[in-house]
């Protein structure tokens, strides 16, 4: 709540919440380090789902594991220009 107790509406919210990601963000001297933990675990899980049983060559298993990172991220892709199509009324 804001310093009047007036709850804030989910707009504001999500404002507030920007304005503090965006200010973290300023004022984060290594972008890479700070991400390198999550785009690790990215690559694991992709790299998990393309060789369960850890059978490829690194070299067969990074291919793959980078074909399946672009196909979830087209997916998504997808799935928003659908959602985009369907609030503005199309077909």
């Amino acid at each position: 709540m804001s310093a009047s107790k007036t709850p804030l509406s989910p707009a504001e919210r999500s404002l507030r919440a920007q304005i503090a990601a965006h200010d973290s963000w300023a004022r984060t001297p290594d972008r890479p380090a700070r991400t390198a933990k999550a785009r690790a675990a990215a690559l694991a899980r992709f790299e998990r789902e393309v060789d369960p049983n850890g059978e490829l060559t690194p070299q067969e298993r990074a291919k793959r594991a980078e074909h399946a990172r672009k196909a979830y991220f087209a997916r998504l892709a997808l799935a928003s220009a659908r959602a985009r199509r369907n609030r503005a009324g199309g077909a």
